[in-house]
């Protein structure tokens, strides 16, 4: 097996690459990595410096893959480590720059260390290897740590005995009962619950909101257009950097056109708002919002239930809408897990994460406890948690 570190996707074959991937996972498709290069979102001037991980076999055959970013900051990481920067920063080091494998921007979870479905079996001595090459990578290189971000639970295992430290955190995720439709989900739900989401509903039906469903391959270049701009116009209200362009969602359209899914909300003949998903072969994953202006739980709909309508529509098994946010559990969401796994080479930072991480991890879990007292679910129902 030969190891190596590619700085451009492009030059990977995107039928190799995409044989590794579980699921369809959209996020980790050669189609979404390579438009994030190509339209400069995941690049240099943001912060991300593409360092790919590859394995190949004696026949040059892609068998294992990680994608994977020297950063210079923590923007669009969503596991959150800014007060360890400031930590080496009060002590005169340098935190940045460090190694992350994630998908830039999204928070969803899914395979880090990608695996030819023929070897399988040797997943742990894979990410063992994976784990040593992202070694190599940071001694050459002077990073300060290497950061794997909302890998799949069957990953965590491997990457611990590979000696790296573990963090939790928690999102909230929709599963799907087996619903024959919207009313049978909130049948489930208890009365205050089931009756709040009818009231959000029947708010956007008495503005006159239609809302529009719309795979990849059916949105024009002018509605990606005004998606694009309602997608700007919620990163400058919250003061943040809008790092997706038009190219790249226009793009994805055409490359994944039944994997993103785009729901356009109509104010009479206006559009006036936007929000993007995109979808495994099991799950579906919300991303993006924006809207002219505001009306009366039109998020709600949009983002929320048009999105289980559709996992119940298309038969998906679970609906991750995004990070954070505990108002979702009153729509449905229920608090779930999420990993990352961590190597810090700084001896005595750590030391000091491992010990803030063993007092976190009880702190998350009770948190995730406290927030199950209040699911929105019947006693009697299965809704369930993970």
């Amino acid at each position: 097996m030969k190891f190596e570190i590619c700085s451009a996707l492009d030059e990977i074959s995107a039928t190799q690459w995409n044989a590794l991937v579980v699921d369809n996972n959209p996020f980790l498709r050669h189609e979404f990595l390579v438009a994030l290069e190509r339209h400069a979102c995941a690049a240099p001037k943001y912060g991300w410096h593409p360092r790919h991980l590859l394995a190949r076999d004696d026949n040059d055959r892609l068998i294992a893959a990680a994608p994977a970013y020297i950063k210079e900051n923590s923007y669009g990481e969503f596991v959150f480590d800014h007060a360890w920067a400031d930590a080496y920063q009060r002590n005169g080091l340098r935190y940045y720059p460090k190694l992350v494998s994630s998908i830039p921007y999204t928070p969803a979870t899914g395979q880090r260390v990608l695996i030819a479905p023929d070897r399988a079996g040797e997943r742990e001595w894979i990410v063992a290897q994976f784990s040593q090459l992202a070694d190599q990578l940071a001694v050459n290189d002077q990073l300060s740590s290497t950061h794997w971000l909302f890998i799949s639970e069957p990953e965590v295992s491997a990457f611990e005995r590979a000696g790296l430290v573990r963090r939790i955190g928690v999102q909230f995720h929709w599963y799907n009962r087996g619903y024959e439709n919207f009313d049978q989900f909130l049948a489930q739900l208890t009365s205050k619950r089931r009756k709040n989401i009818r009231r959000e509903r029947k708010a956007v039906t008495d503005q006159k909101i239609k809302l529009r469903v719309l795979h990849g391959d059916e949105v024009t270049e002018a509605e990606w257009r005004l998606f694009t701009r309602f997608y700007n116009k919620t990163f400058e209200e919250r003061y943040s950097l809008p790092t997706l362009n038009f190219g790249f969602f226009s793009e994805i359209g055409n490359t994944l056109p039944k994997q993103v899914i785009l729901v356009l909300a109509y104010d009479g003949d206006e559009c006036v708002a936007g929000a993007l998903m995109y979808r495994s072969d099991n799950t579906l994953y919300g991303r993006h919002w924006g809207c002219e202006r505001d009306y009366h739980s039109l998020h709600f709909e949009a983002c929320y239930y048009q999105g289980i309508e559709y996992c119940i529509r298309h038969g998906l098994q679970r609906f991750e809408p995004g990070a954070q946010g505990e108002h979702k559990i009153w729509r449905g969401f229920l608090p779930t897990l999420t990993y990352s796994m961590h190597r810090i080479y700084h001896p005595g930072f750590d030391e000091a994460i491992k010990e803030f991480l063993q007092r976190e991890e009880p702190a998350i879990l009770d948190y995730k406890q406290s927030l199950e007292q209040n699911s929105p679910y019947r006693a009697a129902s299965c809704g369930g948690s993970a």
